[in-house]
């Protein structure tokens, strides 16, 4: 038996409706259900690593997003994808829920934090999520379009933006 089937298994015949308290980068406590928080493989870990009754410090979340995070972890607990992994496609990016899409509705900032928080607590899907918002935001916009939707300084001089448009002229719609 391997090390994670032990510990599934050792998570499986612990309470599923105990609390773990995370504390966010500023300071605030949040008492979440062991399965919610279990989402996240870094905390998975971290509970694996030192227990369930100490509190699990998120030095790289603020407590802003880490209470949006929880909110997304509590929503796909309580409504599970469907979606097999085998039908998943993660290089589409209409196939948004629309309570996800209304999930993401949120200034560019907050969407880059939740991106950051779900990459550091390893949140697959919602890291993805929130790379196919980003995605959805440029597709079929020229880069000028992207650098304003961005704040993007254009950094290159006309001959270097020039030499960079003829080197992947292959790569353009046609």
């Amino acid at each position: 038996m391997c090390i994670r089937d032990r510990y599934q298994r050792r998570v499986r015949a612990l309470p599923s409706k105990m609390s773990i308290k995370l504390i966010s980068a500023d300071e605030r406590t949040f008492d979440v259900e062991r399965d919610i928080a279990s989402q996240s493989v870094t905390i998975r870990n971290m509970i694996e690593d030192i227990g369930d009754d100490a509190a699990i410090p998120l030095p790289n979340v603020t407590g802003k997003i880490l209470e949006k995070v929880i909110t997304y972890c509590k929503y796909h607990h309580e409504h599970p994808s469907t979606t097999s992994d085998e039908k998943r496609d993660e290089k589409r990016t209409d196939d948004i829920s629309p309570w996800d899409y209304e999930f993401c509705k949120v200034d560019q900032a907050v969407l880059f934090e939740l991106i950051l928080a779900a990459n550091y607590l390893d949140i697959k899907p919602l890291l993805d999520l929130g790379c196919k918002t980003v995605a959805n935001m440029i597709k079929g916009k020229t880069p000028e379009e992207i650098r304003r939707t961005f704040n993007i300084r254009n950094d290159f001089t006309p001959e270097e933006e020039e030499q960079v448009r003829k080197e992947n002229e292959w790569c353009e719609e046609r």
